[in-house]
């Protein structure tokens, strides 16, 4: 079916949180294409992860805005705090650290979202909490 691609990468991802490089070929042969065009996708998107996040998705916004109110300098706090670059987990397997491109929130800049909840107005001390609240939960 043309088109079914992105919504059967979402559906693999919202359940097992990420898409397997395994699973390639047989999303291919399911729906009639190469494995190159699935590779393809999911290396396009951003969203897409190929490997099994941390027990936290951590996203900084990297829009315009945030930029503006300096996310760029909470982006290099995070990754010192955490010790991880874009797209890395920590090894404890708590967080994972991802760029997003805008979260709707320019008025509480910067921001970032954590697992499914966004934070506006994050400075280097609100994200300290937030990642020790969390650390202390998992």
């Amino acid at each position: 079916m043309p088109g079914a691609l992105l919504p059967l990468l979402h559906a693999i991802q919202d359940d097992i949180g990420y898409v397997p490089e395994l699973a390639y070929p047989l999303i291919a042969k399911a729906l009639s294409l190469s494995v190159a065009e699935v590779h393809g996708v999911v290396t396009f998107y951003h969203h897409f992860r190929t490997h099994q996040p941390g027990r936290h998705i951590l996203q900084v916004c990297r829009a315009e805005s945030c930029q503006a109110m300096g996310s760029d300098a909470l982006e290099i706090h995070i990754k010192n705090k955490l010790g991880v670059e874009f797209h890395e987990t920590t090894p404890d397997g708590t967080f994972t650290l991802e760029p997003i491109y805008c979260l709707g929130n320019c008025a509480c800049s910067p921001s970032v979202m954590i697992n499914e909840e966004v934070y506006g107005r994050v400075d280097n001390k609100k994200i300290d909490q937030l990642i020790s609240d969390l650390k202390s939960t998992s």
